[in-house]
């Protein structure tokens, strides 16, 4: 049985498809994690500096989906982390509209020290696709993210320029070829000029990681799936955008209107007036269906819906897909349905 998501009460109606995908940050949260010790040698107070040390590493080694402007700060020069930015501009065309480019300009002009550059819109996406940021096969995406220096020794973390969805995306694709060791900078690129911290214009300088393939080919769904999803009440869908979008008052993909029978949790009431993600209390609230039967997000592009599965992912749900194609394909042919108005409550079917 589908619930509706409950929307929070602040949203941005965005004019444009890239400028509603990219409306994520990370949500707050304690990088603190949960230390499990068995050994003997550690039970007594007077423990050595160096036991003290080997447990920081375990603990650090296993790494939060979430991190910190600190806590990157601190290991920033570990030898295992490679630093991925991963932004997308958005910018004003001459004509009002909008327009969409690669932040490798921007990566140049500062990032991160140690971060090499994710170019969604290069080998990160399928360039023959018609639609912006179609998903590479998984072999392709292997071979970009492992030039980048990512294996099955390292750890990432992913940050980008504006809020986060883009950075999202690509966390999405590692757990999509069965890589885990992935993190997100909470606040990307703006918490950590907000600090104080260092940019660097220097390029990454980091050998090609060597990165095995272990698909899980469930974490994302095409629209024959989508289709068959829509009077299967054993799985839940749920629409990124904006409420506008969602209601179909704007519309940017041809036809206006949200998938039949989706709920509406849009990526941007996911973050706070900062940027960052809301608490676990909250964002718990806006998810109001069981966490256990499976659920597809999906949007525009596929951005804003890695936010909303990253983020359900994180507060436990065990069967999460992103429609990566969402509305540019589905929207793209008629005989797809489309409904517009507001969202259906379903509880009381």
């Amino acid at each position: 049985m589908r619930h509706s998501g409950k929307l929070s009460p602040k949203y941005l109606q965005y004019v444009s498809f890239q400028s509603q995908e990219a409306t994520v940050s990370l949500f707050n949260c304690s990088r603190k994690l949960l230390i499990l010790v068995a050994t003997s040698s550690l039970m007594t107070a007077c423990s050595n500096s160096d036991k003290q040390a080997d447990l920081t590493t375990d603990v650090d080694a296993t790494m939060d989906s979430l991190v910190t402007v600190e806590w990157l700060s601190q290991h920033l020069d570990d030898p295992d982390l490679v630093v991925l930015d991963c932004t997308v501009l958005v910018e004003m065309d001459e004509n009002g509209g909008y327009r969409i480019v690669s932040g490798r300009a921007n990566y140049e002009g500062g990032h991160i020290p140690t971060a090499a550059f994710a170019d969604l819109m290069g080998d990160l996406s399928d360039g023959d696709s018609p639609f912006q940021f179609a998903v590479p096969t998984p072999e392709q995406f292997v071979a970009a993210i492992s030039a980048l220096g990512v294996g099955d020794d390292t750890r990432v973390v992913l940050y980008d320029s504006y809020n986060s969805a883009w950075a999202a995306r690509v966390w999405w694709m590692l757990r999509w070829v069965g890589f885990d060791r992935t993190a997100l900078l909470n606040g990307g690129l703006d918490a950590w000029t907000a600090e104080g911290r260092p940019l660097s214009t220097e390029p990454a300088n980091r050998p090609a990681g060597k990165l095995t393939l272990a698909l899980r080919p469930e974490l994302i769904v095409d629209r024959d799936e989508v289709l068959a999803s829509i009077d299967n009440d054993a799985v839940n869908i749920i629409d990124a955008l904006s409420e506008a979008q969602y209601r179909g008052e704007i519309s940017m993909y041809g036809r206006p209107g949200h998938i039949p029978g989706a709920s509406n949790v849009p990526s941007s009431s996911l973050v706070d007036d900062a940027g960052r993600y809301r608490s676990n209390d909250e964002l718990s609230t806006l998810f109001d269906i069981d966490r256990n039967t499976r659920a597809i997000t999906y949007c525009g592009g596929g951005i804003a819906a890695s936010s909303d599965a990253f983020i359900m992912t994180r507060l436990g749900f065990k069967d999460v897909a992103v429609y990566t194609a969402s509305l540019q394909e589905w929207a793209a042919d008629p005989a797809n349905p489309l409904e517009t108005g507001p969202d259906l409550d379903r509880t009381s079917e």
